[in-house]
């Protein structure tokens, strides 16, 4: 049976109601483009508004140059740990292909005048707010560094208005008034992202994961004479830091808490200078991970033993490529009975210095006997935020490269050892990295 179909128009009223309907639509939509809703005000991007999907940006166009002083670490896979038979026996680092994605990595290690940039930034902030430069800012109180560069140290008023920061009389040798190390503190705070990454902390305050802490930043400069019993090292101990001739030497003295809190801070310097500019803010410094270390020491050179490859500390001349202790305690034989500059020696092949020897250095990385045989292998990393209530096993962070002291073992690639995070020694310094994209080549987009 065949069913008809009918088309009935709909009565007059009902078409009328629609039409209003429409028509109270378009008004409403046009008295919103009216008040900039939907209008040309509503796109502060300069995006086509087309009722199309384009993506908003985060900020303003990113434009980072090249960090100064660092280098391009490109991604890559390579074998981590020993090239050569673990003399030792103790399986603590047993050889494993892991993949690292790139970063930005300080071509040398921190100098005493990199260093001494920190130091100088925390001594003037620390006077500018006693001194009353500071300024309110959102409801926080800032210093105001216009005011801030203004300061005169040696005049006579600004000591009175520093006194805090002045020994005490007890302490002052023939009544000269001098800056008290111990009160140049940096404030950290940070944001614990593994903590509160933890499926049984979803749903916590924010303010559960935030970190605060006061950091004492002055380098131990008694470590020269602390390491070494019935050895006179007094001369190191009062001009290694101080003194103009080892500038660009690396910063020894400096614990794990201390490199840390350095990063920070040139975390916030930069970032502070690019708000100010209305740029993007950049990634963090920090650290870098065992595994992203040994990545950077090799240079490529997968399986090599040193930073410049296999077997030797000399070169085909005879010099010795790296400053470690040689033979069987010919220390000035590399040419620095101590620490050398931190550019000294020939880089490896990414273009990094002393990746071997001179000195030690902090890696972000808990020092785990085991740790590598449950590391994942991609970027492999073990952290742990150690308190001061931890036991002293729970501090230990990887030291890797070896130091001037060191004999040749220790500058193997694949050579971890560890120090405790809130210890200080003649022989250990850092350098930082940064998560950033590589610069593009001039002429290339």
């Amino acid at each position: 049976m065949l069913t008809k179909h009918y088309i009935c128009p709909l009565p007059f009223n009902i078409m009328k109601m629609k039409n209003l309907s429409t028509l109270c639509t378009l008004a409403a939509v046009s008295m919103l483009a009216s008040c900039g809703m939907f209008g040309k005000n509503s796109n502060k991007g300069g995006l086509p508004n087309d009722g199309q999907l384009h993506g908003v940006a985060p900020g303003n166009k990113y434009s980072m140059p090249k960090p100064p002083g660092m280098v391009y670490i490109p991604p890559g896979t390579f074998h981590m740990g020993p090239s050569d038979e673990d003399v030792n026996y103790a399986y603590t680092a047993r050889n494993k292909q892991v993949s690292i994605n790139g970063f930005w990595m300080d071509a040398t290690e921190i100098t005493n005048n990199e260093y001494r940039q920190f130091v100088n930034w925390v001594r003037d902030s620390t006077a500018a707010k006693l001194m009353g430069f500071v300024k309110n800012v959102d409801g926080v109180d800032q210093v105001d560094w216009a005011k801030a560069k203004t300061i005169k140290w040696g005049d006579k008023a600004t000591i009175e208005k520093i006194d805090q920061l002045i020994l005490s009389p007890e302490n002052r040798i023939f009544g000269k008034k001098e800056l008290d190390a111990s009160k140049l503190i940096y404030h950290s705070e940070t944001f614990d992202n593994k903590e509160a990454s933890k499926r049984e902390n979803a749903g916590k305050p924010r303010s559960t994961f935030i970190i605060k802490k006061d950091v004492r930043i002055y380098p131990d400069t008694l470590v020269w004479i602390r390491d070494f019993s019935y050895s006179y090292n007094e001369p190191m101990t009062k001009r290694y830091f101080s003194h103009p001739a080892f500038g660009n030497y690396p910063v020894v003295g400096v614990s794990w808490n201390q490199a840390t809190a350095f990063c920070e801070w040139r975390t916030h310097f930069l970032n502070s200078f690019l708000e100010s500019k209305k740029r993007a803010q950049e990634s963090d410094f920090r650290l870098p991970t065992e595994a992203e270390w040994e990545y950077a020491a090799r240079g490529g050179r997968s399986q090599s033993m040193f930073p410049w490859g296999n077997y030797y500390l000399r070169n085909k001349k005879g010099c010795l490529l790296a400053n470690f202790k040689p033979g069987r305690g010919n220390y000035p034989e590399d040419g620095g009975f101590y620490t050398v500059r931190a550019d000294a020696y020939w880089p490896n092949d990414f273009g990094l210095y002393n990746m071997a020897g001179n000195v030690a250095e902090w890696t972000s990385s808990l020092y785990y006997e085991g740790g590598y045989n449950f590391q994942h292998d991609m970027n492999p990393d073990i952290r742990y935020n150690a308190k001061d209530s931890d036991p002293p096993r729970m501090k230990r962070k990887v030291l890797r490269g070896g130091s001037w002291k060191d004999v040749g073992y220790f500058l193997q690639t694949g050579t971890r050892s560890y120090e405790y995070q809130d210890t200080a020694k003649s022989y250990i310094g850092f350098r930082s990295v940064i998560d950033l994209p590589p610069t593009p080549s001039k002429g290339k987009k």
